[in-house]
């Protein structure tokens, strides 16, 4: 069950900087399921105009157009936030099932992750996000392969921030 932490943003990475304490709105708190026990990294990033703008990280490495992919209307050529996190969240996977075949002395050399980010409607006229991931893993055994994609599900940041949260299906190809 969900927690509500007394902290937000990033649970104080940067204030020895003289940077102002995450701001907390009255009322909302910070509800986080997997509280960060030791926070070792914080990535930042800025959109300008939403889905129709830009998006820039703060070490200027990211610097990309933003579109509507033409499915949903737009004129796309340019990424679209949901390219950005299937990406996201398929190098954080490929790197979490690593992590996880290394403690299992199992080689995932040769092995890819794909990840599918669906978009969608949700109850209420909000809208949500799917998640598809496909690892193949040449050279182990369908057993062994579901244990480890159930591995690196337990120990991806991206899996755990939304376990409870969206649909996410694991699939060894």
């Amino acid at each position: 069950m969900p927690t509500v932490g007394k902290k937000g943003g990033s649970g104080g990475v940067g204030m020895e900087t003289g940077e102002c304490p995450p701001r907390i709105i009255p009322g909302k708190g910070s509800t986080m399921a997997t509280p960060l026990t030791k926070p070792l990294y914080t990535a930042e990033a800025t959109a300008h105009g939403g889905r129709e703008g830009r998006v820039r990280s703060g070490d200027g490495l990211l610097d990309l157009d933003l579109k509507p992919p033409v499915e949903l209307g737009g004129p796309g050529g340019a990424t679209n936030p949901e390219e950005l996190f299937a990406a996201g969240y398929a190098a954080c996977f490929q790197s979490a099932l690593g992590v996880v075949a290394r403690r299992s002395k199992v080689s995932v050399d040769g092995s890819t992750v794909a990840v599918k980010v669906t978009l969608g409607t949700i109850e209420g006229g909000g809208f949500g996000l799917a998640v598809a991931i496909e690892a193949h893993i040449p050279e182990v055994d369908e057993t062994t392969a579901s244990a480890l994609i159930d591995g690196a599900q337990a120990v991806c940041p991206y899996s755990n921030a939304t376990r409870g949260n969206i649909e996410v299906t694991l699939s060894a190809v």
